[in-house]
């Protein structure tokens, strides 16, 4: 397990698996589904958002109906992997509203990014106007998406493994 893991008991699972379900659900309704009255229910959201478990909450927008047509997978490999210089990278990219996910990686690529922007015209002066100027990139290789066959934000919350009973351990925290 993670180190910085939180250790979550099963109602409070059954909050996180809700609250991802439907964040707009009254504390009410959250609490009927999960088995807890109003205010225990309460504390446990509050408790899971102090520790960061829960770090906000958002709408779920469709990008192609807003105009997002065309979205990259793309590969990007640094120069040298000195300190200051994935510093420097990774404030780039994080400064970037195209670039909506960015994951340091093992594997032939050092980051992989995922990009979205209207058209391919779009794509290309994004490529040449930020990507190609942040420091220290020395390879670009993309994938343009096809189709989204499966895209989820939501985490699969009845994977999570329960803490085991152990006498004068916490369960939830």
């Amino acid at each position: 397990m993670n180190v910085d893991a939180v250790l979550l008991d099963a109602h409070s699972l059954k909050i996180l698996f809700e609250l991802q379900r439907d964040a707009r659900q009254t504390v009410q309704q959250i609490s009927e589904a999960v088995g807890l009255s109003a205010t225990p229910c309460w504390k446990r959201i509050k408790e899971m958002e102090a520790a960061g478990v829960i770090r906000g909450y958002t709408a779920v927008v469709d990008r192609e109906k807003v105009g997002l047509m065309v979205a990259a997978v793309t590969e990007v490999n640094l120069e040298r992997h000195s300190e200051s210089q994935v510093q420097r990278f990774e404030e780039a990219v994080a400064a970037s509203p195209q670039i909506v996910r960015c994951v340091s990686a093992t594997g032939p690529a050092d980051y992989i990014l995922t990009v979205l922007v209207p058209d391919m015209k779009h794509y290309e002066q994004f490529l040449h106007e930020t990507l190609f100027k942040l420091p220290g990139v020395t390879h670009v290789r993309s994938s343009i998406v096809l189709r989204d066959v499966k895209s989820e934000v939501a985490l699969p919350i009845e994977q999570v493994p329960l803490p085991s009973a152990s006498p004068g351990r916490n369960r939830r925290r």
